[in-house]
């Protein structure tokens, strides 16, 4: 058996605002880190070991992800970063409020933008490229469905993670909110249609104990 823990990231600057964020880096607020301290703490209690830790390229999830750790005393595991745990892309809509959005398109449009596993968010007419991505010959996409964050997540569960879970080797995984409903629905063999009503809340460990072959055996969330 194996324990898979997943925690999104504390509150950050656009959650305080209530901002459309996906690939825009943002920090953490005071209360954010202070979410991310407590989340730490009560996984603490439960005394688990990890083997390694896994975040975005995104500061809110490192930022988030270092507090955590440091809480339970593993900074010195191996810490892995890789863009595909990045949050979903929100194309044009990035950098606005939701209740202006909400209003201008009515709350049909915006739940399928925010919640649909397929609809697609406005897309950017072009995107600058990052040095973070461009190194790697990544092309930040121009916009995402939830769908698409599940197929770029899915190399990465099976080239990093499922392997070392398989080893009995317990892993941490501090990301998004899009990000880890995309995992949590291949973990769960949730439909298309049951997706869209999960939410991930900042801070909240999510552990799954697993089995040899990756079956969910207990899920507990810690509040």
């Amino acid at each position: 058996m194996s324990k898979l823990v997943l925690i999104r990231h504390g509150e950050s600057t656009a959650n305080q605002q209530h901002v459309f964020t996906g690939w825009n880096d943002v920090s953490l607020t005071e209360q954010g880190k202070q979410d991310a301290q407590a989340a730490g703490e009560r996984l603490r209690q439960l005394d688990l070991s990890f083997t390694a830790a896994h975040t975005s390229y995104l500061k809110r999830a490192i930022q988030s992800e270092n507090i955590v750790l440091d809480s339970i005393d593993q900074l010195w595991i191996p810490q892995y970063k890789t863009w595909r745990l990045n949050e979903r892309h929100y194309g044009a809509l990035r950098g606005r409020k939701k209740p202006v959005v909400r209003e201008e398109v009515g709350d049909e449009q915006f739940m399928q933008w925010r919640r649909s596993f397929t609809a697609v968010p406005p897309r950017l007419a072009e995107v600058t490229p990052k040095r973070r991505y461009a190194r790697m010959g990544i092309q930040e996409p121009r916009a995402e469905s939830l769908q698409m964050a599940y197929d770029r997540l899915l190399p990465y569960w099976q080239d990093q993670l499922a392997p070392r879970l398989l080893q009995n080797e317990n892993q941490l995984i501090v990301a998004h909110g899009s990000s880890l409903r995309a995992l949590i629905k291949y973990l769960e063999h949730l439909s298309d249609v049951a997706i869209d009503g999960v939410e991930v809340p900042n801070a909240q460990p999510i552990i799954y104990t697993l089995d040899n072959q990756l079956q969910i055996l207990d899920k507990q969330i810690l509040r």
